[in-house]
């Protein structure tokens, strides 16, 4: 049996690899809107971050999305980020 490849993607705040499955994707549409992708099915251009909030808070600050996405980030998609962790980690 040939075991199957996991994808890898690294996290945008601490600059690990991850499986795929276990990241938050961040997604570009095609018409450039922004928005969470939990299934990792959208189209568009995505960026990862695992859940973990120093993380995010890195990724805020270094503007690491806003670099991979090529996309200036409103306030509204990092809340809906925080949110998302918080509610992850709180077992929701």
């Amino acid at each position: 049996m040939v075991q199957k490849k996991i994808p890898m993607r690294q996290c945008l705040g601490c600059r690990e690899m991850f499986p795929k499955r276990e990241l938050i994707r961040v997604v570009r549409s095609p018409e450039g809107e922004l928005s969470l992708d939990f299934k990792g099915k959208a189209p568009g251009r995505g960026a990862y971050l695992c859940g973990r909030p120093e993380c995010l808070k890195k990724a805020r600050k270094s503007r690491a999305i806003e670099r991979a996405l090529s996309v200036p980030v409103p306030e509204e998609v990092y809340d809906a980020l925080e949110r998302q962790m918080e509610d992850e980690a709180n077992g929701e």
